[in-house]
């Protein structure tokens, strides 16, 4: 059990468990760095809320905030969470080399021969509808067979544009679009996705669903967000996109030692 470990550095003033802490670009690269050292081998560097209702803000403004940030990861892995071609280029120019898609290309389609270009690795994430309305009565047949049945859709459109297979990662998208027994089901049958042949990236730090078992705050939900990525590393999950980096790796080097 050794997945890697994306650290999440929002630079927002909303986003929904850090929102405005590292809106400063010294502050957020001072965080990166410091979720570098606890163990996090990639660092997300997002612009832009999605968290439930989030509202969208423009290119201009998502740039102003990631692109001093990532230029002052220099020498880190930085993916750039984003949806937006121009900013994808911006970060990978200042020195990103993952585009974190939380769209699955479903906004700039671009963003997939950008990757090609660039030979840049793509996080391709399922979400039902938007930040705005993804939680207005998400519905499913069967939400992992949903959720597997479009990340394979997903994968073909990137692989047809030219990104190479080995450089694409899925993500289920706990949290986006899901209802509390969706996300419980996708953490408990995560291994059907490994079936998709690509690794999973699975995020859940600090998410509404911890809250909605046991009516903890967002600021509470560090054990639940632990015991989540324990549980979904044990389930396959390949990186674990958390907030709390060093509590993270302290928990999986410790179920690893138990389990084997």
């Amino acid at each position: 059990m050794n997945p890697k470990l994306m650290g999440v550095v929002n630079v927002t003033p909303d986003s929904f468990s850090d929102g405005g802490l590292f809106l400063d670009a010294e502050a957020a690269v001072a965080h990166g760095r410091e979720l570098a050292e606890q163990g996090a081998e990639i660092l997300d560097v997002g612009g832009e809320s999605t968290r439930p209702g989030a509202e969208e803000v423009s290119a201009e403004e998502e740039l102003d905030r990631v692109v001093p940030v990532v230029e002052g990861l220099v020498g880190a892995t930085v993916s750039i969470d984003t949806s937006k071609l121009s900013v994808a280029e911006a970060a990978l120019e200042a020195g990103a080399s993952i585009v974190n898609d939380v769209t699955a290309l479903g906004r700039d389609p671009e963003i997939a021969g950008l990757c090609a270009e660039q030979g840049a690795g793509l996080v391709l994430m399922h979400m039902q509808g938007d930040p705005r309305s993804m939680q207005q009565n998400p519905t499913y047949e069967d939400v992992v067979d949903d959720v597997k049945a479009f990340l394979a859709e997903r994968l073909r459109v990137a692989v047809d544009a030219g990104v190479e297979e080995e450089k694409i990662w899925l993500d289920p998208g706990i949290g986006f679009g899901k209802t509390l027994e969706h996300n419980l089901e996708l953490l408990r049958r995560l291994g059907e996705l490994q079936e998709l042949g690509r690794p999973l990236v699975v995020g859940a730090s600090r998410k509404s669903f911890i809250g909605k078992i046991d009516g903890s705050e967002v600021g509470e939900r560090i054990g639940g967000s632990i015991a989540s990525a324990v549980l979904a590393a044990a389930e396959g999950a390949d990186v674990l996109r958390v907030h709390d980096v060093a509590e993270t790796r302290q928990a999986l080097t410790v179920a690893d030692a138990v389990l084997g």
